[in-house]
C-alpha cells in the first residue's frame, strides 16, 4: 500500500506551490481542483445538474461553466454553496479514488492528494498524514486579490467560506509557513519528506 499525504490549506496560501515542488520531486500529485474542473465539463453528469439547479445564467458563451459567475453565487450564500458542494464532491471523490488505485498498481511507494477541503469534506481518512499550507491572513488576502482580481470584500467573503487555517493548523502532522521565500517553502517541503522517509536525507533542497 501506497503512503498518501494529505496536502491541504486555505485559499491562496500557496498549496499549489508546494504541489509543483511535489511533482518535480516525481512524486505524483493528484489534484482535487483539476479533477473539480474536468467533472462539470460539458456533456458530465455534474453539469448538468449544476445547470439545472443554478440556471444557464452561470453558462459561457461556449456553455462552459462561467467559474467566476458561480463563484460570486455561491460565496455569498452558504446553501446554494452547500448544494454545489453535494453536486460535485461525490463525482470529485470517485475520480480521485480511481486515479489513487491507478497509482498504486503501477508501483508509486508515496501519492499526494492535495485538496483544498480536507477537514471540510472530512475525507483525512484517505490519507497517511497531513502537511497544511499557511500563511497570515494578511498575505491570503492580499494574493488573492491580485491572483483573482476580485476586492477584497469579496476575497474575505472567499476566505471566510473556509475552515479558518488556525483550525486546520490543529489537525496537521505537518506545518509549511509560506509567508516568505519559495527556498524557505521548498527547504521545510524537503525537511518534512525527509522526516518521513519519502526521499533520502541527502536530497538536495536547492530550488
Amino acid at each position: 500500500m501506497a503512503f498518501t499525504i494529505g496536502l491541504t490549506g486555505g485559499i491562496a496560501t500557496g498549496k499549489s506551490t508546494v504541489s509543483n515542488m511535489l511533482t518535480q520531486l516525481d512524486i505524483p500529485v493528484i489534484d482535487a481542483d483539476v479533477i473539480a474542473r474536468e467533472v462539470v465539463e460539458p456533456g458530465c453528469e455534474a453539469y448538468k445538474k449544476i445547470v439545472d439547479v443554478f440556471g444557464e445564467q452561470i453558462l459561457q458563451s461556449d456553455f462552459s461553466i462561467n467559474r467566476k459567475a458561480l463563484g460570486e453565487v455561491i460565496f455569498a450564500d452558504e446553501q446554494k454553496r452547500h448544494t454545489l458542494n453535494r453536486i460535485i464532491h461525490p463525482a470529485i471523490r470517485r475520480e480521485m479514488l480511481d486515479q489513487h488505485s491507478r497509482l498504486i498498481e503501477l508501483g508509486e511507494k508515496t501519492i499526494v492528494l492535495d485538496i483544498p477541503l480536507l477537514f471540510e469534506s472530512k475525507l483525512t481518512h484517505l490519507v497517511d498524514k497531513v502537511i497544511v499550507v499557511f500563511v497570515s491572513e494578511h498575505v491570503q488576502l492580499k494574493r488573492l486579490t491580485k491572483r483573482d482580481g476580485i476586492k477584497e470584500i469579496e476575497a474575505q467573503k472567499r476566505i471566510n467560506s473556509q475552515m479558518p487555517i488556525e483550525e486546520k493548523i490543529k489537525f496537521a502532522d505537518e506545518i509549511i509557513d509560506n509567508n516568505d521565500s519559495i527556498e524557505s517553502t521548498h527547504t521545510q517541503l524537503l525537511s518534512i519528506l525527509k522526516k518521513w522517509n519519502v526521499i533520502e536525507p541527502d536530497s538536495s533542497s536547492n530550488y
